[in-house]
């Protein structure tokens, strides 16, 4: 399992695994969106909270037994409007599984020709939180907090999806205002199988809370 530690940053840590910021990705990926529907009836895409990037060969030495790539880049997506304290935010995803809509997993091979992309408000300021640095740690027992692989540390989370293991555990973070209601966990989960073939788009999003 790997531990993921953030602090801030002066750096906007362009091509470096990072949490929150804006994502630097080629220009075969595309900014996730979710397509809801406000109160007058309007259908609009609301972009998904770009989460973090993680560049596979700086995690690869955490990663013995080689069940991430050890080249290229991770992006994470998710609909976290609502638990930043955005409670006018038409999208909800509510608890236990979330639909494919409100989570995405992209990833590319190739970290040389990336480019940020942006996200601003109609005022021109950034939509997104400050980008914090990464530090990656070891660990061989499957703790709360931020981490990666191993099995979910939740008995409610493995019983609703058994025979999944750990890709991205997200824990509530007061420095961020990341409330999942009462004591709450993201858990984005994947299938050893699906893990072996890379298969980014099998995750599934589980939302836990007490």
């Amino acid at each position: 399992m790997i531990v993921i530690e953030t602090h801030d940053s002066d750096s906007p840590l362009t091509g470096r695994s990072k949490w929150w910021g804006e994502p630097d990705m080629p220009d075969t990926l595309d900014w996730p969106g979710v397509v809801v529907t406000d109160e007058d009836g309007n259908e609009y895409n609301d972009p998904l909270t770009f989460i973090c990037q993680l560049r596979c060969d700086e995690l690869a030495s955490f990663d013995a037994d080689g069940l991430l790539p050890h080249e290229g880049m991770l992006y994470f997506f998710g609909a976290l409007d609502y638990f930043l304290g955005d409670f006018d935010t038409h999208v909800y995803p509510g608890m236990g599984v979330w639909s494919e809509d409100y989570y995405r997993v992209l990833y590319t091979s190739d970290c040389e020709n990336l480019h940020t992309h942006h996200l601003n408000y109609p005022n021109g300021t950034l939509a997104t939180m400050p980008a914090e640095e990464i530090i990656f740690k070891y660990s061989d027992i499957p703790t709360d907090g931020i981490r990666l692989l191993g099995p979910p540390c939740l008995d409610e989370v493995c019983e609703a999806m058994p025979n999944m293991c750990i890709l991205l555990q997200i824990d509530e973070n007061e420095r961020w205002n990341l409330l999942f209601h009462d004591c709450g966990m993201l858990s984005s989960l994947i299938s050893p199988q699906n893990l072996i073939h890379r298969e980014w788009a099998r995750v599934a999003c589980y939302l836990h809370s007490f």
